[in-house]
């Protein structure tokens, strides 16, 4: 299951309304089936959030639909691996615009509104590599631990407001980006599928499992409470004991 997807299930099922955005050709399809699935209002969107007009297009559409945001989640992102030295400046430059500029971006555009009704919750997808850094992933591990410290400045920010903002940082996540990534790795290696997640992807867990989409998903809308108004500027770690060591 796509990650964005699974957190968006977890708020149909917690009875909230969902505004979706994505690249899909199907994404209206796929927002009306959790609609109906679950019996809440939900709307789909393509807006490009690698732009502040894209960011505060999102961000008006939501308005337009249902009126009020109280829950915003920053989830997209995208990665490349690559040695520094052959880093392409394209792909850099599209991993900071969407990884971290976007959050930026949409955070922006909802943080006035959420202080003038006095409330709000901003949960940012970050990762484990907001934490700790790999080799060949520059961009992704600088886009991730910014996301990480833009958190602390909108809890801050927030704080007197009833506005929260925290980070989830899950290490690997079965999700379909990853199932291609474990057989690109298995191929470059020249090893089974199984050995390339234990061996290499799950390396650095002790826990040699990957994060549940639904448990991911549980810890967003946990964050998205009413009463969790006291949880604010931290990170949530998923990671299998990675950072433990």
């Amino acid at each position: 299951m796509e990650l964005g997807l699974g957190i968006a299930e977890a708020f149909a099922k917690n009875g909230d309304h969902i505004i979706f955005n994505g690249l899909e050709e199907n994404g209206s399809e796929i927002a009306e089936n959790i609609g109906k699935k679950y019996g809440m209002k939900t709307a789909f969107r393509n807006s490009n959030l690698m732009t502040a007009e894209g960011g505060q297009d999102l961000i008006d559409f939501a308005y337009r639909e249902f009126g009020r945001i109280d829950i915003w989640v920053n989830n997209a992102g995208i990665q490349y691996v690559s040695p520094v030295e052959d880093f392409p400046l394209e792909k850099y430059e599209q991993i900071i615009a969407l990884n971290i500029n976007s959050v930026f971006y949409a955070s922006r555009a909802v943080f006035r509104q959420m202080k003038e009704q006095r409330f709000g919750r901003i949960i940012n997808i970050s990762s484990v590599h907001g934490l700790r850094a790999s080799e060949f992933k520059s961009a992704y591990v600088t886009a991730k631990h910014g996301v990480v410290g833009l958190t602390k400045v909108l809890a801050l920010e927030g704080a007197p407001y009833n506005v929260t903002c925290n980070a989830v940082c899950p290490g690997y996540v079965k999700t379909p980006l990853v199932e291609g990534q474990i057989k690109d790795q298995a191929k470059a290696d020249g090893m089974s599928e199984n050995e390339a997640v234990e061996k290499v992807m799950l390396k650095k867990q002790a826990v040699k499992s990957f994060v549940p989409v639904e448990k991911l998903g549980e810890i967003v809308v946990f964050l998205s409470a009413e009463n969790a108004t006291s949880v604010t500027g931290t990170t949530f770690t998923l990671d299998g004991a990675w950072t433990a060591q």
